[in-house]
């Protein structure tokens, strides 16, 4: 068994054994038991009670964190003339049309998002095999594939993160940065809890929330009181 270095000891002996806390609580620990020397992301896990092989029971959305991620997220715009003027305006990196998806065609994806419109998807689509992989392939279910790219641009600057359950009833996302205060890293989760919740699918059955935890990079996760958070 390897063992426990200095500073993982002293995050271990942070956290209580067998105890859930509150969310409150959670977010001012998770700050405590993070020792990397970069800006570590503050990620959060929820455990679902459904049954992600049935299609009405996937829970798939976006939410807009009220304090962003704290990330720096590269957008790429799918789109020409003035709709390209206009999500470069809004805070795209970059913006364009056939140029751009010749650069994919050849191999390139260093970026994070791609949002265009709908008559651009057929050109898009080809490109599959590349951006499929990547989690890059525009979709109209996490808003990336709208008329109005401009104010998708904004929005994904600003915050707004998709998410979706994985294979095993889990839902998994980064809601912020190490270095957010205690009542932002609380205000973010509270948002992506809540949003959880109100996509409760009408066939999922028993306990829909088993499990949340609060963890950082390389850090311990900490449990939260699910009770506390439909209080």
């Amino acid at each position: 068994m390897a063992k426990l270095t200095k500073n993982q000891k002293a995050a271990a002996a942070k956290i209580e054994a067998g105890k859930a806390y509150t969310l409150a609580e959670a977010s001012a620990l998770v700050k405590e038991i993070t020792f990397t020397k970069f800006d570590a992301s503050v990620d959060i896990d929820i455990r679902l009670g459904v049954d992600p092989r049935k299609a009405n029971q996937m829970v798939r959305g976006t939410v807009s964190l009220p304090n962003g991620t704290g990330k720096t997220v590269r957008v790429l715009a799918i789109c020409q003339g003035k709709d390209a003027e206009a999500a470069l305006a809004a805070g795209a990196d970059y913006a364009g049309a056939d140029e751009y998806l010749e650069k994919i065609k050849g191999g390139w994806t260093d970026i994070d998002v791609i949002i265009t419109q709908p008559a651009f998807m057929g050109k898009l689509g080809p490109l599959g095999r590349v951006l499929g992989p990547r989690g890059l392939m525009p979709n109209p279910k996490s808003g990336t594939v709208t008329m109005d790219v401009a104010k998708a641009v904004k929005e994904v600057k600003q915050g707004k993160i998709d998410f979706k359950v994985d294979k095993g009833g889990i839902v998994h996302t980064s809601i912020g940065k190490v270095s957010f205060s205690p009542e932002a890293i609380s205000q973010n989760a509270k948002e992506f809890i809540q949003t959880i919740i109100k996509l409760k699918p009408a066939t999922a059955k028993g306990t829909y929330i088993k499990s949340i935890f609060l963890s950082s990079t390389m850090s311990a996760g900490i449990k939260i009181d699910t009770k506390s958070i439909e209080a």
